[in-house]
């Protein structure tokens, strides 16, 4: 699809340098749905788990479609808890439609791309580079309504995605953790910074629908 396209989603037009063309394997029709961005640590702890799993069956069950980067981690973990719980799910990636980045996830993938939806900026032969994955958090922040937070660093790629969903004024929700934890001094600085603290799925469905 191409940004002139009626399929285009509005809310990606709408944002922080919109890709001219995307390429998508799927269910496009998701694009229509409300949507939340799920990003977090590459290397997370059982944490996040435990938080995805109290958090996305009321989600789903709101009719809301999860967003995030296939990478390892609370990104790959978030697609598979949203399928386990029934919901639909969205995979950007880093690379073309035709590669897989990491390789582990080649399988889950394909079932993506079969059953929900994959997108992509970049033709189907493109590898992974290391610039393609900020471009990639850019299109999740711009497509989603908000972006959910859950173990970040300091400095890490997740919190690129809630800085480019704040510039396109969107929600940002933060997963508050221990001050002892590493992985929650992003989250909890987010917190401090305005980001919503999120406890409970509610916490996150009343900005969508109220």
């Amino acid at each position: 699809m191409t940004i002139a396209d009626d399929l285009y989603p509005t809310m990606l037009r709408e944002s922080y340098c919109p890709p001219i063309v995307v390429f998508y394997r799927g269910d496009v029709n998701l694009l229509k749905a409300a949507m939340v961005g799920v990003v977090g640590s590459r290397q997370p702890t059982q944490y996040s788990s435990d938080v995805l799993s109290k958090l996305l069956p009321g989600i789903i069950k709101a009719g809301i479609v999860t967003v995030s980067g296939l990478a390892s981690g609370v990104d790959c973990e978030a697609h598979k808890q949203t399928i386990l719980n029934g919901g639909k799910t969205i995979a950007v990636i880093g690379t073309g439609l035709g590669k897989t980045y990491p390789r582990a996830n080649e399988e889950i993938q394909r079932y993506i791309g079969e059953h929900h939806l994959v997108l992509s900026e970049y033709p189907a032969n493109v590898g992974p580079t290391k610039y393609h994955f900020p471009e990639r958090n850019r299109i999740i922040a711009g497509l989603t309504l908000g972006t959910l937070v859950i173990e970040a660093k300091q400095h890490s790629g997740s919190l690129i995605t809630a800085n480019l969903a704040l510039q396109n004024n969107r929600e940002v929700f933060a997963v508050p953790g221990l001050i002892t934890s590493e992985l929650s001094t992003g989250t909890n600085e987010l917190i401090l910074a305005g980001a919503k603290l999120v406890r409970k799925s509610e916490h996150i469905i009343e900005e969508f629908f109220c």
